[in-house]
């Protein structure tokens, strides 16, 4: 009886598992059906990218042109070089207007947002009419800014005004509120606190709805109170909304205009003139269109920074 013989082993062919990739890979597309692929993405983006182009690119780059010039409107533009922006950094009024909007930057940001957290979290409970209560603290941010405005009129006019009113019940004296230098830039911060409250607690909402019911239970279990549920949960839960409300209000509120417009001119004394005012007040009152667009690039350079500082303030909380 003969034993049988094994074959002997072969070594692996490297070139087998490249043949058998290839066949599982299945058929590549042909080269034209791909460039017609790319023509027709391009196309179907084309329409946003040429109002862009239109809308935004050239009117970056007409403001940075026109920033270095001396442009009137009635005349062509006399290039003067960076003489608008020494004339920006030597001047008191716009000295003034910058500190006033950080001012009121940082003043009406974090109470908004801190407002905003509160009554969101209370509005996410089951409530009776809770969604009546959410339109009415989001009215105010769909509302005209001027029919806010000239409500808030009424209420600090110093003759018969709402505010006035209510402190003369209780004996307190009146005020000129909107024409004192020592509450002008308050009082116009408090309509920006409550103008603001809307969006912010909307945002806010929307997020709470992720936050893992869970949580909460074990929280519950562990004999949490419900102020210790917020710190340790809901607050934790909320930083990515928080970094996004942060930066859409500090950009908010460093392009204020239409109540400082109707509320106070940016009086009294230039106490409550703003960046954005200044540039108005450059553009079509003085008609200093160079001057003006010095501004804006100043003021888009003060943007930028504070956005990169606050993310820098919140690295991480994004994600």
């Amino acid at each position: 009886m003969t034993e049988s013989v094994a074959p002997p082993l072969r070594p692996p062919d490297p070139g087998a598992w490249l043949d058998r990739s290839k066949a599982n890979a299945g058929p590549n597309l042909p080269s034209r059906a791909g460039r017609k692929l790319r023509k027709a993405g391009w196309l179907m983006v084309a329409p946003a990218v040429g109002w862009l182009g239109l809308w935004v690119a050239v009117p970056v780059v007409a403001t940075f042109i026109l920033s270095l010039t001396d442009y009137n409107v009635f005349s062509a533009p006399k290039w003067i070089g960076l003489e608008n922006y020494i004339q920006i950094w030597n001047d008191p009024v716009f000295h003034k207007a910058t500190w006033n909007t950080v001012v009121y930057t940082f003043w009406t940001v974090p109470v908004s947002m801190a407002i905003a957290v509160v009554i969101a979290v209370a509005l996410n409970q089951n409530l009776r009419a809770r969604n009546w209560f959410r339109a009415a603290f989001f009215l105010p941010q769909v509302t005209a800014t001027v029919a806010i405005a000239m409500v808030w009129l009424w209420i600090y006019n110093p003759q018969g005004g709402l505010l006035n009113a209510v402190l003369g019940f209780f004996g307190i004296p009146g005020h000129a509120w909107l024409q004192s230098t020592d509450s002008a830039l308050w009082a116009v911060s408090i309509v920006g606190v409550w103008q603001g409250i809307g969006m912010k607690m909307l945002i806010y909402i929307a997020a709470l709805q992720n936050v893992d019911e869970a949580l909460y239970e074990a929280a519950s279990i562990d004999g949490a109170s419900s102020i210790r549920k917020f710190w340790s949960i809901t607050l934790p839960m909320l930083k990515p909304a928080t970094f996004f409300v942060f930066v859409i209000s500090i950009i908010g509120a460093f392009q204020v205009f239409d109540q400082i417009y109707v509320l106070t001119n940016g009086g009294p004394a230039n106490a409550t003139t703003m960046m954005t005012y200044e540039v108005y007040r450059s553009a079509f009152e003085n008609f200093k269109m160079g001057l003006a667009c010095a501004q804006s690039v100043f003021l888009f350079a003060f943007l930028l920074v504070m956005t990169v500082i606050s993310r820098r303030m919140t690295k991480g909380d994004e994600s």
